[in-house]
């Protein structure tokens, strides 16, 4: 399979947020230390992307914001896209009452909005980081659900599906040799933009005060933060936007069907 140019740029802007995430703790700044006599530093000497408004090094934190912010919106999306993948499966070979109920189910939580319904699962424990990822991994389970479901339908309805059925081949064969080839390429595509919007959800709720709050840096509240100093720090402010823009724009790239 050829890959296209689209998928190659969005894996190598993939690939080097994924780097620095890696490679800038190398720097050995602490993240979390404070020296306000360093307080808004411009880049260069011993902090090469320059300080935030508390003389934290901005190297350090951007990088550990990645690993919080790219890494847990990866496993908020596997966290919605197994349950939800599997449920349609079986949803689609099951029919019946099961299908109904899993069907209201998801129009159940689909009639709130997505933020709204993070927002909801995280009042119960604030400032945690499993409630935030369980209630984005909520959210965002019921598109993976009507994909694999819709998709499975129409396939099981085909002739040599029938045919196979007939023959005496049982669910596993069926599901391996007819479903799963033709679910699979739809699900990783939607796999990377449902961790697309992990990403930008659990910067916005950041700006409510929901999920990952000062001093843990996330990319999000660091922007929050950095807010009331744009003037006197425009990188700074700028930073973190730009690693959430390339991130969601590879992760939108890499979900791209275009063909070299």
């Amino acid at each position: 399979m050829t890959l296209s140019p689209k998928r190659l740029l969005g894996g190598l802007l993939l690939a080097a947020v994924a780097g620095f995430a890696l490679l800038a703790p190398l720097h050995g700044a602490d993240p979390l230390k404070q020296n306000l006599s360093d307080a808004l530093l411009p880049p260069g000497g011993a902090y090469p992307l320059g300080t935030d408004h508390l003389g934290r090094d901005l190297l350090a934190r951007l990088a550990a914001g990645a690993r919080l912010s790219f890494g847990f919106a990866l496993l908020a999306a596997m966290a919605a896209a197994l349950p939800g993948t599997l449920l349609g499966l079986l949803a689609a070979l099951h029919g019946g009452w099961l299908e109904r109920l899993l069907l209201g189910l998801a129009d159940a939580v689909q009639a709130l909005p997505a933020l709204l319904l993070v927002v909801l699962v995280t009042a119960f424990a604030p400032g945690d980081f499993l409630p935030l990822y369980l209630g984005i991994a909520l959210a965002l389970w019921v598109e993976f659900f009507r994909i694999s479901r819709n998709t499975a339908a129409s396939i099981l309805a085909r002739p040599q599906v029938e045919a196979a059925r007939l023959l005496g081949f049982g669910t596993g064969h069926i599901l391996r040799r007819h479903l799963w080839p033709e679910v699979a390429p739809l699900i990783a595509t939607l796999f990377a933009f449902a961790a697309g919007t992990a990403v930008t959800t659990i910067a916005a709720l950041a700006f409510v005060g929901v999920g990952a709050r000062p001093p843990i840096p996330e990319w999000g509240s660091m922007m929050t933060e950095l807010l009331p100093y744009y003037a006197e720090a425009p990188l700074a402010l700028l930073l973190p936007g730009l690693l959430i823009f390339l991130t969601v724009l590879g992760l939108h790239l890499l979900a791209g069907r275009g063909r070299a």
